[in-house]
């Protein structure tokens, strides 16, 4: 097929359907308090494990939070992510497990990066000197944003780096089969400096390290920070094609 040839899903239901979990999926983050049955969770799991890893491995590890582990661990990180604004000393203490971000930015990934963020947080009113209601909308994310169901992926620090992209594949299944489900996710970096509360807290071995995590539940459809919606580079952009 010619790249440049319309692809007509009118005629195959499966084919536009999963082009809708795909195209439909964006980072949540706001949920409502509704609950997820846990059939359904694991009916998830079960469709995202059909991920390719490399020779099979299967490397990723799942941990499910939900009332009283959920709400013990917000607790736990927010006092946490408090403290260091208090006294940023404290930030040393509380370390990635591998660089999720470049040491250094360029363009036009920092172009990126900044187009978000100043969209993000213009969409909700805040200012490049609002430092309070910055740590706010920042702390939301150790919130859960208030999805009912957090989930931390870890996997074990023996793996090489390709196991990351394993990962990576596993939880792009999870994020689309859940919104062909009707609920929706959003995946969290911004856990990953507090892994050394996180691991203890879900019961991690001393083995394992922590991937992300992940807020899953129903959107809330009346908070506006879900109308936002970050936009594409268009094909032509990273393709090369070669005939």
């Amino acid at each position: 097929m010619n790249p440049s040839t319309p692809v007509d899903t009118a005629h195959s239901p499966a084919a536009a359907q999963v082009d809708a979990a795909i195209t439909g999926r964006q980072s949540v983050r706001a949920f409502l308090p509704k609950p997820v049955p846990r059939e359904l969770l694991t009916h998830l799991l079960e469709v995202a494990s059909r991920a390719p890893s490399g020779t099979n491995t299967q490397p990723w590890k799942v941990y499910v939070l939900q009332g009283a582990s959920r709400d013990a661990l917000v607790h736990k990180v927010c006092s946490a992510h408090d403290a260091i604004r208090d006294n940023p000393a404290l930030a040393a203490e509380y370390q990635e497990a591998y660089d999720y971000y470049p040491k250094q930015w360029v363009s036009p990934y920092i172009d990126r990066r900044r187009e978000n963020g100043w969209s993000l947080y213009g969409l909700l009113g805040i200012g490049k000197g609002d430092k309070d209601k910055m740590h706010a909308q920042h702390q939301r994310n150790y919130k859960f944003f208030d999805a009912p169901v957090g989930l931390m992926v870890t996997i074990d620090k023996i793996m090489g780096g390709g196991s990351l992209v394993d990962t990576g594949m596993f939880l792009q299944n999870l994020m689309v089969a859940a919104r062909a489900h009707g609920l929706d996710t959003c995946p969290q970096a911004a856990w990953n400096h507090y892994a050394r509360i996180i691991l203890p807290h879900v019961g991690a071995g001393d083995n394992e390290m922590l991937v992300c995590g992940m807020a899953l539940g129903y959107a809330d459809p009346a908070d506006k920070v879900n109308t936002f919606r970050t936009p594409r580079e268009p094909v032509a952009q990273f393709t090369t094609w070669l005939d």
